[in-house]
Parts: structure tokens; sequence; C-alpha cells
């Protein structure tokens, strides 16, 4: 399989034109799950930004955006995930040895929402004084998002702007966007809160983000703090936050954490019969 990871990286403006270059990697492998074993083509580019060193399982495992598909239907994957709350699904990752999956908690749900789950849309923007191409570029991005996606927007540390608002909120909607989640900020609250879309949020402000930011990728690999998102990946978010599912094993994720929830009513009920700490750590439970 072929896999084809494009970036389109800000560069200059010329004549008043915004110009991007284009950083094409080539990825060969024999499938998404190749446990580092794919094969970057070689190119005059990418042997002049890595030189002697070896690289390529490395950048493999970082870019490669997998699109394995899942033993049940997306939709149903979803539904059996929003029965769920981040906490149970915390505690699977962890025992998949993956801590870092859990957006920063500086990010707050904008309600105290149930689980909501899509899959990953990823955006990158940036602070910036420049205005022309941003509109173009963002139409693009808005086109592009699609039904069930889950947006995540890394906005560079930018403490300034705005990145979504009422009228994102409903563009989303009306394409089936499930949610977004924007490290950053975002306005029109009200607008938000009438259009009942879920919204997670670092700071709200009244400032535009036109001459303040520019949004530099979209559908490409993110990182914020710790946090590794593709896009393809399972995000669910409720009242305690964001959390990233990798896609390769959402499934397995799903299985074990639908497990947790079952053990965690029999838990529920030895506490309401009045059962013992003692006894019920003897039965397995916990606290």
């Amino acid at each position: 399989m072929e896999v084809f990871y494009q970036v389109l990286v800000y560069n200059s403006i010329v004549n008043s034109e915004i110009k991007y270059r284009t950083i094409k990697i080539i990825i060969m492998s024999t499938g998404a799950k190749n446990n580092g074993t794919a094969n970057i083509k070689g190119s005059d580019q990418y042997k002049k930004e890595v030189g002697m060193m070896n690289l390529e399982n490395f950048i493999a495992e970082r870019e490669t955006i997998s699109d394995e598909p899942f033993p049940v239907p997306d939709n149903e994957l979803l539904y059996r995930f929003e029965q769920l709350y981040t906490g149970a699904v915390n505690d699977v990752l962890r025992e998949f040895c993956l801590l870092n999956q859990a957006l920063p908690n500086r990010i707050m749900p904008l309600r105290e929402y149930k689980t909501v789950a899509g899959f990953a849309f990823t955006v990158k923007s940036a602070p910036n004084a420049m205005i022309t191409g941003e509109m173009e570029f963002r139409v693009h991005m808005l086109d592009a998002m699609h039904e069930n996606a889950f947006v995540i927007w890394d906005s560079s540390k930018d403490e300034k702007a705005t990145l979504w608002g009422g009228v994102m909120t409903a563009t989303a909607k009306g394409k089936g966007v499930k949610a977004a989640c924007v490290d950053g900020g975002i306005r029109d609250t009200h607008q938000i809160l009438e259009a009942d879309f879920p919204v997670f949020y670092k700071y709200r402000t009244s400032n535009g983000s036109l001459g303040r930011c520019l949004i530099t990728h979209y559908q490409t690999v993110l990182q914020i703090d710790d946090v590794i998102i593709k896009p393809g990946d399972v995000i669910l978010g409720d009242i305690d936050g964001v959390l990233v599912v990798p896609r390769d094993i959402a499934y397995d994720v799903l299985v074990r954490a639908e497990e947790i929830k079952e053990n965690e009513k029999k838990i529920f009920d030895w506490v309401k019969a009045g059962d013992s700490v003692q006894s019920i750590t003897e039965k397995g439970g916990y606290f």
C-alpha cells in the first residue's frame, strides 16, 4: 500500500499571493500495522533533510496515517464508545502502556457533556499578521470536513485569536461533524450553545482570527503537549476532557472498556449492598 503524505508549509508572500512549499513523502508498506518496517522512498529533499541519519522507521511511525478498517461499522463503533466515559477508556489505554492520550487539562468542555465520539479531523494554525490566502485555505479545510469528524485544532499556543465561532459551528454541524476541540480561543459562545454542538476550548475572547493567525495545515499529524493525534484516530470528549484513542487499537480498547463498565456495575452493587472494602477487594473490586 502506498500512503501519500503531503504537508503544505507557509513559505512566503509573492505579489500579494500566499505561497506554500510542499513536502511530499511517499511511504511504502504492506499495511497500516507495519511495526516500523515501512520503507520511505528516497528523494533529494528527503536526503537533504536527514543527511546521514537513519530516520525511515521513525518517520513511518510518526507520520503514517492509518486507514485500517474496524471489525464493525464506523457508526456502531462510535455509538458504543459514546456509552462509555473517558475515565474508563483512559484506564484501558494505561493497560496498553499509553499514558499520554488525554489532551491537556487547560482544554475544558463548554458544557457538562456526556460522551461524544468521532474521528479526528486535525487542523493546525499559528499566530501570524498576514491575511492574504487565509480565507481560501479555510474554505478548502471546511470542504474537507466530513461526517462523524471530531475536529482537533492546534493553535501553536496562540493566546490572542479565536479559531472557532458561531458560523464555524453551524457549518460543521451541517456537515455532520460530531464536535470540536480547540487548543485556543472561541467566541460567539451564545450561538454555539444554541446550536447544541459540543465544543472544548482553552479560552474565550471576542478577537477574530483574521490578521492574528493563519491556518497552515489540516489533516496532518499533530502534537499537543505530549499527545500525538493523527487523522482518523478515535476521539472521545465528555465533562472530564478529551481523549485520543489510536485508530489501530481502537476496537480492542472499546471491547476492554466495555468489560470495565460491566465490572464497575458489580462494584457499585457491592458498595450499595454494604459489602466491606476488604470483601469487595477480595472479589476483585477496586476503588
